[in-house]
């Protein structure tokens, strides 16, 4: 039996809410009602709707990672976009200046990688320089709200995937989360949220009513979801993530990977079967090329822990492929750089993270809505 969930964009038709000014909205294609009516149309109805922002991969979130999106008019609703991803953000940025008040109605998926929550926060900036209100229609955390895990963020290694001291995975929705930044990082914007109805923290995504719609090219579904937490790791390196399959982030491999020998290495996850597999990516990293792989293969999502499979198999590679190299950008994923120390312990390294980000959960209850 799947839980009724309404979420904050579902609120706005429910109980009338009613917004002041020239309003803008910050979304893409997830930014949907229940019966799948598009945020945009809904509120061309009940406000002053002048303008449309999109974060990476768009609007209409049919952009690649890292692709650049210019300004241009969305052909639906008539409305100017302006891009908050890239380097071509002065003209969004005063836009949002000129508003009265900023709407946010994005499905985020709970991980630090994830850039939309940034675009988020930058935003807040704006306003709160220039005086204009806030609003985040809330939405699940796919991954639930129970678990946080994951390095927290050393301040050093700071950036677009990953700018503030949290956990990688932060069981935080993104209205929590807005919160928490709002008062923490001293951003100081009048934000409002329009919380969820119905939703609790322990309901991943697909125990509610909800339709997942994939919240970036690249994950699919909430399995995806899940294993990016450890996967995502490996952008940084010469391994595929899977990018260019059907199943990005669920498997890893390069050409010259011993996939039978890690995966021996490993021996039993709690919660998640891994298993050999090959595959031949369509684009990104190896395109082309024939991969021997591994796929993870999720038993369990209440015992799985992404993170420490995601850090055991970056360890045992880096251990045993003198064809494994390592780019700078990892640290910007992990949030460290202790990792490639020669005397590092994944198991160590795992209970002391674990440890962190246990009191990092209990401080950031301040902030829960749920």
């Amino acid at each position: 039996m799947k839980n009724k969930v309404l979420c904050g964009a579902d609120r706005i038709v429910r109980d009338g809410y009613v917004f002041n000014g020239r309003c803008g909205l910050i979304t893409n294609h997830t930014g949907v009602l229940k019966d799948l009516a598009s945020t945009v149309d809904i509120l061309k109805d009940v406000c002053n709707l002048v303008a449309l922002f999109g974060p990476e991969h768009g609007v209409r979130g049919d952009k690649q990672a890292g692709e650049n999106v210019s300004y241009y008019t969305d052909q639906k609703s008539a409305l100017p976009v302006y891009s908050l991803y890239g380097e071509n953000t002065f003209e969004a940025e005063r836009k949002i200046s000129s508003l009265d008040t900023l709407i946010f109605d994005i499905q985020d998926v709970g991980a630090r990688f994830y850039t939309y929550q940034y675009t988020l926060t930058d935003s807040m900036k704006i306003c709160a320089e220039n005086g204009v209100k806030c609003i985040v229609l809330d939405r699940p955390n796919p991954l639930g709200g129970m678990r946080a895990e994951g390095t927290i963020l050393d301040s050093r290694f700071s950036s677009f995937v990953g700018r503030f001291p949290t956990p990688i995975r932060s069981a935080l929705t993104i209205g929590e989360f807005a919160m928490m930044m709002n008062e923490t990082e001293r951003i100081s914007c009048d934000l409002s949220v329009i919380p969820m109805d119905g939703w609790k923290r322990d309901m991943y995504f697909d125990d509610t009513d909800l339709v997942f719609i994939q919240p970036s090219p690249n994950i699919p579904t909430v399995d995806t979801a899940f294993s990016y937490i450890g996967t995502c790791i490996f952008e940084g390196t010469n391994i595929s993530e899977g990018r260019g399959t059907t199943k990005p982030f669920e498997m890893i491999g390069a050409p010259w990977l011993d996939s039978g020998r890690v995966i021996d290495l490993m021996g039993n996850c709690d919660g998640v079967i891994l298993r050999e597999c090959s595959f031949t990516p369509t684009f990104s990293d190896y395109k082309d090329i024939f991969c021997h792989g591994i796929q993870l293969h999720i038993t369990d999502r209440n015992l799985y822990s992404p993170f420490s499979v995601g850090i055991k198999l970056f360890d045992i590679i880096n251990r045993t492929h003198k064809e494994f190299e390592i780019e700078p950008f990892l640290f910007n994923l992990t949030g460290t750089d202790e990792i490639i120390k020669p005397d590092f312990s994944a198991e160590d390294f795992i209970k002391r993270e674990t440890e962190k980000t246990i009191q990092w959960r209990n401080f950031s209850k301040k902030w829960h809505m749920y």
